[in-house]
């Protein structure tokens, strides 16, 4: 039977032969590097000659696998990405569907943010200016938001949230709760776990400013009220 296969294309994914799998463990290494000097010198202080000297390499020999700083920026973007989606996923899932769901999501988005501060502050804030993330990179925050915004139709449709929250102005309003909530976290007590300390400890009461802002109309709404 002739393959439908394009020339030197295999049908079914290959593993990887021993120079591809020594390449991608030393793009890991190399991003797990990036990542410590990041942390410890700031997500701006990141530069190739501080990895190429940790890896024991000359700086030329890292454009054998990133072709510049930004790239390396980028790869640290997604990957961190991947394993925030990732994060936020499982929680969501083990979570009852509704507002219950997205709480447990912003939560274990959270925890993750405090526990990779660098790659979080790359990731939502603009640490570096010059560094623009690449679209493939963006891709897993789209997804992230669609979960989110899943779980509030979600909510609507139980009756927890008003028919608005299913809205992007609703999204917006979300990430700003936790953003803020982690902005503050990380400025004030960045070494303290979610849920102590004065800033993520009130995040359960916030989330309550979401229901305040979309209301579940009650059966009298729709009808004036009367004056007595």
């Amino acid at each position: 039977m002739k393959s439908d296969a394009a020339p030197g294309e295999s049908q079914t994914p290959q593993p990887l032969d021993r120079r591809a799998r020594r390449r991608q463990e030393t793009i890991e290494e190399i991003l797990d590097i990036a990542e410590d000097v990041m942390a410890e010198e700031g997500v701006n202080g990141l530069s190739l000659a501080e990895v190429a000297r940790r890896l024991g390499v000359q700086p030329p020999s890292l454009y054998k696998y990133f072709p510049s700083l930004m790239a390396v920026y980028d790869a640290i973007f997604l990957r961190g990405q991947l394993e925030h989606l990732e994060v936020m996923r499982q929680a969501m899932t083990d979570a009852e569907p509704g507002l219950a769901a997205l709480t447990a999501g912003l939560e274990a988005s959270g925890r993750w943010a405090l526990a990779n501060r660098a790659t979080a502050q790359l990731m939502f804030w603009r640490p570096v200016p010059s560094f623009e993330p690449s679209a493939g990179a963006f891709t897993p925050s789209v997804e992230m938001v669609a979960l989110q915004r899943a779980a509030m139709a979600d909510a609507v449709a139980a009756g927890q949230l008003g028919p608005g929250a299913d809205s992007d102005e609703a999204v917006y309003l979300v990430s700003i709760l936790i953003v803020g909530v982690l902005s503050q976290a990380l400025a004030n007590e960045p070494d303290l776990e979610w849920g102590k300390g004065r800033f993520t400890s009130t995040f359960p009461k916030l989330m309550k400013l979401l229901v305040a802002a979309y209301p579940i109309p009650t059966s009298g709404s729709k009808r004036g009220s009367r004056g007595h």
